[in-house]
């Protein structure tokens, strides 16, 4: 929601006393907070800002007297009030949360929706709609950690459905703001506190709270299932299976003006996105027992492991720089010191073994930076679909018409048409094209020509005679003018609508469709200079595409090209024009396509 900067912002504004103390009583009530912390969430000197986000969406954000937003509404009439990424930082456990692999948090942050699977953790009773914080689930020494919450959304379905297995795929959270996007860049980008340790329950304590429940339910077993992870040896294994997937992918790829490759862009480039995305499936890691592995029934899938625990610092190497001289051993790589002159100290890679026997036997796999990628390209895709999607609801339909008028009667009565209907360009020649076909009409030396009966020649012939022109006379007698015997498709076409009556249709969405008869003019925005080297911007035509008038136009041009604007009758003509001063051409043209109409209707004229 607010991957884009905010527009449209309004100045801020301090609240009263009496609509700071509603505000608290609001927050108090909806989130079950104590005065004190009331106080805390809705301190003294708090500002309100309007705003509109890039889908044009109403909304209100409330800031602390230090200007970090803190809570705010989205949505024309909205009461409901969402915190925002500083207000859970401030007190974490306001709304209910489910947890994501590190990896998703940069999926996340770009604008995309949490996946099912994507889920690790989640609290129990969550209802569709309901807010959530989304939090990144880490494992450390052999816990399991939550970071503070990183984004807010609403949950597009029940959480019974992610512990039952009612859906393998979609969406489990439409992300409504997240860190480090246009709200949360609005404050003072604090650094993210401190995680803490998922709480684990305690069966001797009838009082303890109820904890956050796994979103894949555990494999049955009489013993509780312990934490998880690879040993430094299994590391290195997926290491130098990232490697060789890299390998047979990326860096088999890579041209030869790429070598050398220094060492840490090797790694980072290359290796971190060529891990497994579900390491188990990949390796099974050791302490894992049989069970857990156990794929007969749809609900037992083998637990998840973080792929971000796969690094150097957790295999046996330790160090980049002896990871790599164990490859050049086995032959995938050949390594060159950096020169002693230069200031860097990353050993290089000048070649790569792609026809090594490990990378021709290797079993490629789902990689971290393929699902990255993937969830990259919905994001942008989702985002495409929405603006077409504004761009569709907005714009202003316009539809060029002819009707059947004198010379061209017959015609349309010969082609099988209506005499009365309103026809499109395409129409017309569609009842042509049909016509032309059944009678054999294609001339056999060009097919780009068309023969013309009687019947097409008598429409034509009079339209090919140039206005106002007079027979030629040879000896004191008239001579007749040529027989047109064939003319090109698209010339017959244009012929025809010449023989008829022009029409135009405007359809605006919330409107009725009008249908007017006469031919529809772009607008004319038309640069000038008077009075020596002043400029001035004129705007005509607009009347019939309905979605502006004259005196709203002029308004909101005053203050988008920040100058003076006049609206008058023209002279001699219907109708008004709309001035601006100053050369203006651009940015009345971006105006007019905001507003819905089709740029190919805006005709743009002048110094």
């Amino acid at each position: 929601m607010f991957k884009k900067p905010l527009s449209n912002l309004k100045t801020s504004a301090p609240l009263r006393s009496s609509d700071r103390r509603k505000l608290k009583q609001r927050i108090a009530s909806t989130y079950a907070i104590s005065s004190e912390d009331g106080d805390i969430l809705v301190p003294d000197g708090i500002l309100s800002l309007k705003f509109s986000t890039y889908l044009d969406e109403p909304g209100v954000a409330y800031l602390s007297p230090e200007g970090d937003p803190i809570w705010f509404t989205l949505g024309k009439g909205s009461d409901e009030l969402i915190p925002t990424i500083y207000t859970l930082w401030k007190k974490q456990d306001i709304l209910p949360f489910l947890s994501t692999p590190a990896a998703v948090i940069p999926v996340l942050v770009g604008g995309a929706d949490l996946m099912i699977p994507g889920v690790v953790h989640h609290t129990p009773s969550l209802a569709e709609g309901q807010l959530v914080a989304i939090r990144q689930y880490t494992k450390e020494n052999g816990s399991d950690v939550l970071s503070p919450p990183l984004a807010v959304g609403r949950m597009a379905l029940p959480s019974d459905q992610l512990r039952d297995g009612g859906k393998e795929k979609g969406k489990a959270v439409y992300v409504v703001h997240a860190w480090k996007d246009h709200l949360w860049e609005m404050g003072s980008k604090a650094d993210v506190p401190e995680g803490s340790t998922l709480q684990q329950p305690n069966d001797g304590d009838e009082n303890a709270e109820e904890p956050a429940e796994l979103a894949t339910p555990p494999p049955k077993s009489p013993s509780p299932t312990p934490a998880l992870s690879y040993t430094p040896q299994e590391t290195t294994q997926l290491l130098l299976k990232s490697l060789l997937q890299a390998i047979s992918t990326t860096l088999s790829s890579l041209p030869a003006s790429s070598l050398p490759i220094p060492s840490t862009l090797l790694y980072t480039n290359h290796i971190l996105p060529s891990r497994p995305a579900f390491p188990t499936l990949v390796l099974p890691p050791s302490a894992l027992s049989p069970s857990l592995t156990s794929t007969t029934e749809e609900e037992d899938k083998p637990p998840h492991i973080d792929p971000t625990e796969i690094s150097i610092k957790s295999s046996t190497h330790k160090s980049l720089s002896s990871f790599l001289k164990s490859t050049e051993k086995q032959g995938l790589l050949t390594l060159k010191s950096p020169p002693k002159h230069s200031n860097s100290p990353d050993t290089l890679i000048t070649s790569i073994n792609a026809s090594h026997p490990l990378v021709v036997d290797h079993q490629p796999f789902v990689t971290v930076g393929a699902l990255e990628k993937t969830a990259a390209r919905k994001a942008a895709r989702e985002e495409r679909e929405k603006e077409e999607e504004k761009r569709g609801r907005g714009e202003v339909g316009v539809r060029e018409l002819w009707k059947p008028y004198l010379g061209s009667l017959a015609l349309f009565e010969g082609l099988g048409g209506s005499k009365t209907a309103l026809y499109t360009l395409p129409e017309i020649r569609a009842l042509l094209n049909t016509y032309i076909a059944s009678k054999n009409l294609v001339n056999q030396n060009d097919n780009a020509y068309i023969n013309l009966d009687d019947l097409l020649h008598s429409c034509v012939s009079s339209s090919s005679k140039t206005k106002g022109s007079k027979p030629s006379k040879a000896g004191g007698e008239e001579l007749e003018a040529p027989t047109i015997k064939f003319m090109k498709r698209d010339e017959l076409a244009k012929s025809v609508t010449e023989k008829m009556q022009s029409w135009y249709e405007i359809r605006v969405e919330g409107r009725e469709t009008v249908c007017k008869k006469g031919p529809l003019k772009p607008i004319q925005v038309t640069v000038k200079v008077r009075q020596g080297r002043k400029a001035c911007t004129l705007i005509v035509g607009f009347e019939p595409f309905l979605v502006v008038e004259a005196e709203e136009m002029a308004e909101e041009l005053r203050k988008v090209c920040a100058g003076a604007t006049s609206v008058s009758p023209i002279t001699g003509k219907p109708g008004v024009e709309v001035l601006v001063q100053g050369k203006q051409g651009k940015a009345v043209t971006e105006y007019l396509v905001g507003k819905g109409i089709p740029k190919n209707w805006i005709q743009v004229s002048g110094k």
